[in-house]
């Protein structure tokens, strides 16, 4: 987008409705209590635990973050300095193994160490942690996120927490009064806000302390594997804190002004806030949002690999549709799966086919301002990505050079180079329908009046101009489609006995005996990309029953 064409935001920033704006001025009203806010470096985190993989709902939670930190930004004028930091628990003990890793024995035999003393299965890096902090690193720079990576065990061994952990130790006991009630009896009585590292294990323990010193820094509990009483200082990286505990002290110890949870992590966010003030603290702004499903409704987890990895939306779509997907309703339920991703990526391509003739109002609402921080790209596309799954069916492409031959019918002299945004749809397309599509179509025979109708379909298209658009094309199919009976619908929107509507039941019957699907793009401009002769082939493919699927056999 060219800045001085661009609209001038300032006057309608104020009535901007779009969610990160809506956080973002939370966070204003915040500084704005916060003793010196309108001089500190607000600070955005986000948090990993680094037991499994990264999955699409660590991305996402980045990315709404840094959809936040920029509408704040822009409402602001860039009057306070910003940071991101994406925060790895990894100093956490490994409490149970993972599905989706190699050499499971090997975690098996490192449970309950610090996942940065638990060995790689996947032997590529220093520990378990190290690997997925690279992976997690890895796909946040491939996005290019503007952040700081920190990890927990490098924190707390710097002494970066010591101060603050040292205020938990004079505080124990408040810190009690507010975990204790939400415990059953069993973990009431092992439970403390500090798991020491043992010096003689190095698992990370679960065990009650026996006494306390402030003055010495220091926490006292007998060693479960030695039965030796042992004193250790609260510093150095000596102990952790409890989930609940360490989350508080984090946001005490950095200064963190916003982090988002999901839904699942309601009342951790308010008893981890009552720590914080304890602790001297105000906890930070931030929303709950709601969580991602499976293809099963079941919610999305690191260590099963259950629904969808970033590595397998990237084989099949763009940055930019996760992105938007990720934008969207961040408060309801979604299922993270496969089929999702086409309607994402042509939802993507119209938002920012409509992005240059929209007044400022309307550009600040459009998600693609929020996932391009401002300036998404131009993209003038001739063709839908559903279209596109629908040519490789018909033509039967294994790669995207076959595409091209037919994107040039409705773009003349358009090439890779000059359009870098389609040739990569084009290459999804046939990847997508190849792992997806295909394995599920169902062509049926064409019934009596089917046949009839897609005969006459034919012969129209063989009068029909060879320049013919693909708004001439889809007057052809309803002029076909409404001398049918089975096709009339004289309920529709001006339809008169003379000329009525024609129902969806006509569109359906061509997709069904044409492409095996039930639904499709408007078939005009598919006719329009595949070509009429093509077309007409097809037809008569699908009338020989050269195209019905056959039964599975056994």
């Amino acid at each position: 987008m060219n800045s001085s064409t661009a609209p001038n935001l300032s006057s309608v920033l104020a009535d901007a409705k779009a969610w990160p704006f809506e956080e973002a001025r939370r966070l204003i009203k915040r500084l704005e209590r916060l003793p010196g806010g309108n001089e500190k470096t607000v600070i955005f985190e986000t948090g990993y635990g680094p037991s499994g993989l990264p999955h699409i709902g660590t991305f996402g939670e980045v990315a709404r973050t840094s959809m936040v930190r920029h509408a704040f930004e822009t409402l602001t004028e860039r009057r306070w300095k910003t940071r991101l930091i994406c925060f790895s628990d990894d100093m956490d003990g490994l409490r149970k193994v993972p599905d989706n890793v190699p050499n499971k024995e090997q975690l098996a035999a490192a449970l309950d160490r610090p996942l940065t003393s638990v060995p790689d299965p996947f032997g590529t890096h220093e520990s378990f942690a190290h690997h997925n902090n690279a992976r997690l690193r890895a796909f946040l720079d491939r996005f290019g996120f503007d952040y700081e990576f920190f990890s927990a065990t490098e924190c707390y061994r710097s002494g970066m927490m010591d101060a603050t952990l040292l205020k938990m130790l004079a505080v124990y006991d408040k810190v009690m009064d507010i975990i204790l009630p939400t415990l059953g009896p069993e973990r009431q009585a092992t439970y403390s806000p500090f798991l020491p590292v043992s010096p003689v294990s190095g698992k990370v323990l679960q065990v009650p302390m026996i006494a306390r010193d402030v003055a010495k820094g220091t926490v006292t509990y007998v060693d479960p594997d030695s039965g030796e009483t042992i004193e250790t200082l609260v510093t150095g990286g000596r102990v952790k804190c409890q989930w609940k505990a360490d989350w508080a002290m984090r946001w005490t110890a950095l200064g963190i002004d916003y982090e988002m949870a999901g839904k699942d992590l309601i009342d951790s966010v308010t008893l981890s806030s009552r720590i914080c003030k304890v602790l001297g603290g105000v906890p930070p702004e931030g929303f709950n949002y709601e969580l991602f499903l499976d293809e099963k409704g079941q919610k999305i987890s690191k260590s099963k690999g259950n629904g969808l990895t970033i590595d397998e939306w990237l084989r099949y779509a763009s940055p930019e549709s996760l992105s938007l997907y990720m934008f969207q309703k961040p408060k309801a339920a979604k299922r993270l799966y496969f089929d999702v991703i086409p309607r994402a990526v042509d939802e993507y391509l119209q938002f920012v086919a409509a992005f240059p003739g929209q007044d400022g109002k309307q550009r600040i609402d459009n998600p693609v301002w929020h996932i391009h921080s401002g300036s998404p790209p131009r993209a003038e596309l001739p063709v839908t990505f559903a279209l596109l799954l629908n040519l490789v069916a018909a033509s039967n492409a294994h790669d995207k050079d076959v595409l091209w031959g037919f994107i040039r019918r409705v773009a003349p002299g358009a090439t890779a180079e000059e359009h870098p945004l389609l040739d990569h749809l084009a290459e999804y397309a046939v990847r997508y329908y190849q792992d997806f599509v295909a394995p599920k179509k169902n062509f049926r025979a064409a019934d009596d009046v089917e046949r009839e109708a897609l005969t006459a379909l034919s012969d129209a298209l063989a009068k029909a101009p060879a320049d013919a658009s693909a708004e001439d094309l889809q007057g052809v199919l309803y002029d076909v489609g409404r001398k049918i009976p089975r096709y009339q619908d004289l309920a529709a929107k001006g339809a008169t006995p003379e000329k009525p509507g024609v129902s969806s039941t006509w569109f359906n019957a061509i997709y069904n005996v044409l492409l095996g699907e039930e639904k499709g793009p408007r078939f005009g401009s598919f006719i329009e990309l595949y070509g009429v002769d093509n077309t007409r082939a097809l037809i008569a493919k699908g009338l020989s029953g050269e195209l019905v699927t056959k039964p599975a056999e056994g």
